[in-house]
């Protein structure tokens, strides 16, 4: 692989894996308003996102181990366009949630095609290094998503972001068009429904596999969270301008963006369990906080910030080493691993979102609560384990 094209790959990989970022994060400023125009609770369209994204992912993953990795990403980016439309054409909330759901289904091809392809051109701690520094490159996007989503409310409706998000996906469609394939056709699973059922469920039932995924699904449902309560708890009850949420937001993907780089040589010198329990009692200690200063009502917006800032920051370490740890116990499913763990990982967010929807209370106390049971039970599976 010449230099010239795996600084291209990198870029096209780091596009790909951001696509869960852009649909999403682009038009959190815009939430509040999707509310009250839809007539129905914007928080719906993460959930339906993630319905869509994770459950995408687990046919996107056969299919990729079957015919390859490039037939499947070109296909799901000409689904996530026209999903993308169909999103910005919406009129009612039952309209928007639908359009997610094709949005997702289109999306979640993009990140299991990338896990699958770094899995099979690099070894188990060259894949960490290159999807650390995917991580970090990629982190720039959910800083300034919330940033280009405030900008453009100011000269135009939500209905703007979604169009955008269509463009966005144009410009990489091509760009993938010149993505080699790598998956060789002697490497293929020539498989059935039922034999790829047999996999997902051998993949289920295998612990050491089973044990990251769900560490980083936990994890993820208090992120999730986060995603889907930061706009109601920020601009409604803390008062923060709508222009200015993608300051705050901006913070959190520093701190991914710095331990993600750092990650990139912390995996040379220590294993891969050491930097996940060294990142779970950091997480655990920060939602603690996070949970006493909203219950105490203690600190108000500035020290609730501050102590998301370190839960995210985790992000860096946790994410990279759950996936490469879990990619490293299987052997010739990688697509089928990548889908599993991106069904897990973005399927719980489900939970966790509609779980705001449900109470519908925007209170720091409500959301901190929520994120601080999910790390608990995310640095279970962290805590746990022999080192490797």
């Amino acid at each position: 692989m010449s230099q010239r094209y795996e600084l291209f790959l990198s870029i096209v990989l780091g596009a790909l894996m951001s696509f869960a970022a852009l649909s999403t994060d682009l038009y959190l400023p815009a939430m509040p308003e999707m509310s009250a125009d839809l007539r129905g609770s914007a928080e719906l369209t993460i959930s339906g996102f993630l319905a869509g994204f994770s459950l995408g992912q687990l046919f996107w993953g056969a299919l990729s181990d079957k015919i390859g990795r490039k037939k499947p990403l070109i296909i799901g980016l000409i689904v996530f366009i026209i999903g993308s439309i169909l999103c910005a054409l919406s009129q009612n909330i039952i309209q928007i949630v639908a359009a997610r759901i094709i949005q997702a289904l289109g999306a979640c091809v993009a990140p299991v095609v990338a896990r699958a392809i770094i899995r099979d051109l690099y070894d188990t701690v060259k894949g960490a290094q290159k999807l650390s520094l995917l991580t970090a490159c990629m982190a720039i996007v959910p800083t300034i998503c919330p940033f280009i989503g405030a900008q453009i409310l100011k000269i135009g409706s939500w209905h703007l972001i979604f169009w955008l998000m269509a463009i966005i996906a144009t410009v990489v469609f091509f760009c993938c068009c010149g993505v080699k394939e790598s998956l060789p056709e002697s490497k293929r699973i020539q498989t059935t429904l039922q034999k790829t059922i047999k996999n997902y469920r051998i993949l289920l039932f295998n612990f050491s596999f089973m044990r990251y995924v769900l560490a980083l699904s936990f994890f993820y449902m208090a992120l999730f969270a986060f995603v889907a309560g930061s706009p109601g708890v920020y601009i409604e009850h803390f008062g923060v301008a709508k222009e200015n949420y993608g300051f705050l937001t901006a913070i959190n993907i520093i701190g991914i963006m710095t331990l993600s780089f750092l990650n990139r040589f912390l995996v040379r010198k220590f294993s891969l369990n050491t930097l996940l329990k060294t990142s779970a009692t950091v997480m655990l200690i920060a939602s603690s906080f996070t949970f006493l200063f909203s219950l105490l009502n203690i600190g108000g917006l500035t020290l609730f910030v501050i102590s998301i800032f370190f839960i995210y920051a985790t992000n860096g370490i946790i994410a990279t080493c759950c996936i490469i740890s879990a990619l490293s116990k299987t052997k010739h499913l990688a697509g089928s691993a990548a889908a599993i763990i991106g069904w897990w990982q973005y399927g719980g967010g489900i939970l966790s979102s509609m779980l705001l929807a449900i109470i519908g209370s925007k209170t720091p106390l409500t959301l901190a609560s929520i994120i601080f049971i999910f790390c608990i039970c995310s640095a279970s599976f962290m805590l746990i384990g022999k080192k490797q």
